[in-house]
Order: C-alpha cells, then sequence, then structure tokens
C-alpha cells in the first residue's frame, strides 16, 4: 500500500453542473500538490473520484459501473463516491465494497440559479457621480468598470434572477462595452449613445432598451440634477423587452465557471515568497487615470473585497453599506482616442494579461477572445481554465499603461 496519494483520476458524469464540480476539484487538487491524471485503466491512479448522476436509472446504473470500474483499475487506490447518485441513495452507496469514501452533493452554486435560463439584462451605469450616488450595484453578479472620455470610467452591471426594485444612475452607451454584453448574452439597458455605440448597436443587432426612445423602461428622480437621475428596475427592462418581442430567455448566457468550493492561492506562499504566479494581495490600488482610481482592501471576517472610489468608500445611497465583492478580475487592453471629444476605442479582440484575485490573493492570468460576440476565456499560464469563487465579481479592463498596485 503506497504511503503518499499523489495521483488523483476523476471521472465526471451528468449534468453541466456535475462538470463545473468536477473542474473544481481537479483545480483544488491540484492547488494542493496532486497529480491529475486520465481516467484510463492503462494509468494506475492513487484516487479515483467519481461524480455520480441519478437523472434515471441508467444513470444510476452508469454510477455503479464507473465505481466499479475504479476499484477494478486499481484495487488499492482510494475511491471515493460524489455527487447525485450519492445523495438519492447514501446507505446503499455505504454499503458498496467498491467504494472507499462517500460525499454527498449538498454544495450549491449561489451567486446565479445555474439551471435558470432566464436572460441577463447588461446595465450602462453611470461612474462620475460621486461615491454614495450608486443604487442596486450589489445586485449585479457581475459588474464591468471600463475607461472611457476624459481619463474618468463607466460601470456596466450584469443581473440575473434578480428582482431589483431600483438601479442607477443609467447613462449612455460607449461602443466596447458590447462586446461583454454581447458575450453573456445580455438585453443591453442605456440612455443614450455615443455615434459609435449607434452604429455598433444596429449593425450587431444588439437587444437594447435605450432610455431617449423608451422612457417608461425608466425614471428621473427630480431631486437629483440631470443627467445623473437616470433610473429602472428590472420588472420595467423586462417588461421593455418583451414589449420589442425580444427573447428573455437563454441557454448562452454563461460567463465564468464557478466553484461550488472555496478556491484558495495560500499554498503557493510561504516564508520566501509565493511561486506560480501567485502574489498577496490584501490591498488592489488601481490608476486608471489622474481623474480616475480604484481601491479593494480585502475583508478577512467576510472573506470579500471592499471597493472604493478615489480613496473614498463606495457605498450603495440606498443600504448605505459599501460595495464589496468574491472575486476581481483586471483585463489589461490597449486603447486609444478616437475624436476630439476624447472617446476612446479599446482592442478587446484579441489575447493580454491581467489577474484573478479573490481572498486576498492574486493570480497572474491571459485572457483571449476571437470576437466581438465570443466569450472571453480567462487562462493560467499553464492553459487552465480560470474558475472563480462563487460569489459576485467585479471586472476592472484596464489600459495597459495602467497602474495596478497588490499588498
Amino acid at each position: 500500500m503506497r504511503n503518499i496519494l499523489r495521483k488523483v483520476a476523476i471521472h465526471n458524469l451528468g449534468c453541466k453542473v456535475n462538470s463545473y464540480e468536477a473542474e473544481s476539484m481537479e483545480l483544488m487538487l491540484s492547488e494542493a500538490g496532486y497529480e491529475i491524471v486520465p481516467f484510463d485503466e492503462n494509468i494506475l491512479a492513487d484516487v479515483y473520484i467519481i461524480n455520480t448522476c441519478s437523472v434515471t436509472n441508467i444513470a444510476d446504473r452508469k454510477s455503479r459501473q464507473m465505481l466499479h470500474k475504479a476499484k477494478k483499475m486499481n484495487p488499492e487506490a482510494v475511491v471515493i463516491a460524489a455527487g447525485c447518485y450519492v445523495q438519492a441513495d447514501e446507505d446503499g452507496v455505504k454499503k458498496d465494497d467498491a467504494v472507499d469514501i462517500v460525499l454527498g452533493n449538498n454544495v450549491k452554486i449561489n451567486i446565479v440559479d445555474m439551471k435558470s435560463n432566464k436572460r441577463p439584462i447588461a446595465v450602462m451605469i453611470d461612474n462620475n457621480v460621486g461615491n454614495n450616488s450608486h443604487v442596486g450595484l450589489q445586485d449585479a453578479y457581475i459588474s464591468y468598470e471600463i475607461i472611457v472620455e476624459g481619463g474618468l470610467t463607466r460601470i456596466m452591471a450584469l443581473y440575473k434572477d434578480k428582482d431589483m426594485s431600483q438601479v442607477g444612475p443609467i447613462r449612455s452607451s460607449r461602443h466596447y462595452f458590447l462586446d461583454y454584453a454581447l458575450e453573456s448574452d445580455a438585453i443591453y439597458s442605456h440612455f443614450g449613445w455615443s455615434s459609435y455605440a449607434e452604429n455598433d448597436i444596429k449593425s450587431l443587432g444588439v437587444n437594447n432598451i435605450n432610455g431617449l426612445t423608451n422612457e417608461s423602461a425608466y425614471w428621473r428622480d427630480k431631486a437629483i440634477r440631470a443627467p445623473h437621475n437616470v433610473f429602472t428596475s428590472s420588472s420595467k427592462l423586462y417588461a421593455a423587452a418583451n414589449k420589442f418581442g425580444y427573447s428573455v430567455e437563454s441557454n448562452n448566457w454563461q460567463l465564468l465557471t464557478y466553484s461550488p468550493s472555496a478556491i484558495n492561492f495560500n499554498g503557493n506562499c510561504g516564508d520566501t515568497g509565493c511561486s506560480n504566479g501567485v502574489e498577496v494581495a490584501n490591498s488592489i490600488n488601481i490608476v486608471y487615470s489622474n481623474s480616475q482610481s480604484s481601491q479593494s482592501v480585502y475583508d478577512s471576517d467576510k472573506a470579500t473585497y471592499l471597493r472604493s472610489m478615489n480613496n473614498l468608500k463606495h457605498v450603495d445611497k440606498i443600504s448605505g453599506e459599501q460595495y464589496s465583492y468574491k472575486n476581481i478580475i483586471i483585463e489589461r487592453v490597449t486603447n486609444k482616442t478616437l475624436d476630439s471629444y476624447g472617446r476612446q476605442d479599446l482592442d478587446t479582440v484579441g489575447t493580454g494579461d491581467g489577474f484573478y484575485i479573490t481572498n486576498g490573493y492574486a493570480r497572474t492570468i491571459k485572457w483571449e477572445k476571437s470576437s466581438r460576440k465570443s466569450k472571453t476565456k480567462y487562462k493560467y499560464s499553464d492553459g487552465t481554465e480560470v474558475v472563480v469563487n462563487d460569489g459576485n465579481t467585479f471586472i476592472q479592463i484596464i489600459p495597459v499603461y495602467a497602474e495596478v498596485t497588490l499588498s
């Protein structure tokens, strides 16, 4: 019998959620120092994990077959049964001589409903309004911050399976934001547009709700100075989408893969420093320009990052709570000025560098996007997909020259 279990083979059965869980297992085991090997009769593993399915009787039978196959491939190996079949018949699985360890399927993704096909809505948010003027950003499952003219930034927030009673203030479109709305197959909400955005919305066939021509989907708070006083809600936006004949369902909405179990990079750091592209990130400072910067500070008690802008706390106007995020993705892109107004263009298609930041640590990543409508893929230097922690994600698309300080 081996004293050290190092080679692990994982075999996945069933639905897409099971697939995400299997990917998460691989990532965590790999980061813990285990070697992931194929589930193959010609390659002996020390541990076999069968992520089972129980959607039909056939799936039950297939799960049992794979458990027995694993034990037959290496009788000395540890065979672990996980997933839905275990949950359905845990007592029966425990009696199976082929199984050494039983793990139930009681960990689920919370940030979004993975089984829901509700189509997301991408909402353009004014970011030139101070640090306590935003409403409803905490409910977004993904938010983007991207530079616009004047060295300022604008935010685009994506919502799904959330009943947001108020979000805003809403602002006009910039054409490169469309690339990130399209990759999540989102209905696009904005109030006005640049000429570049207007042309692209029409040429790309973007399902959009423009407040300039569809005022019923928005309202103004007259106590706030225009144009920073436009707000909307999920009910108004979905009602408008139905009015225009847009589909409010999507099977192509998911951008990120979420882990049902915690992802931590602290195992890559020790007394002599960090390895594998990892560094400590308890504090993140990003300088977009002389006019705009953002700060994020890790709250170890809540295991989230508390956000500030220009060194002032970024708080919700109604709740008074500081905005917080579980994951931060930094993506470097090249940009250029298009006109005398200072409007920008970004190279959103191509490849570049960045960071995935969570739980007090950052790890270097590569991003790649093959077309304006295709999904951005985030990968580590070894080519493996970036799987993120279950929670909301703030994606900061920054110019290549922007200063980023991690500490």
